[in-house]
């Protein structure tokens, strides 16, 4: 684990970059991590990134398949909205836990 800078706040993230403490995400340092992943957030991105949020919170584990299912975008849209990498992007940049089903 390692203290890094990100929107001129300290935060705690592992080797691959991801938050460790989500109370330290705030709107903030999704918006200076989506810049490094080279996304540009809407409020799309933030209703998707709450989503994300609210199931890592509840213990839920997440999938492309249960994003698709959310009512929030479908699977296609998901990939529009964080190309490539879907799950690993929105998840590192919603402050969560890299989740289990991304290799």
């Amino acid at each position: 684990m390692s203290v890094v800078t990100i929107a001129s706040q300290q935060v705690d993230v592992n080797e691959e970059g991801y938050l460790t403490d989500a109370s330290q995400w705030n709107e903030e340092v999704a918006k200076a991590i989506a810049k490094e992943e080279e996304v540009e957030l809407t409020e799309k991105h933030f209703e998707l990134l709450n989503f994300l949020r609210k199931q890592s919170e509840d213990g839920v584990d997440i999938t492309i398949r249960k994003v698709g299912k959310s009512g929030i975008v479908d699977i296609k849209g998901f990939y529009t909205l964080f190309p490539k990498k879907p799950l690993k992007k929105s998840s590192r940049i919603a402050g969560i836990p890299k989740p289990s089903s991304c290799v």
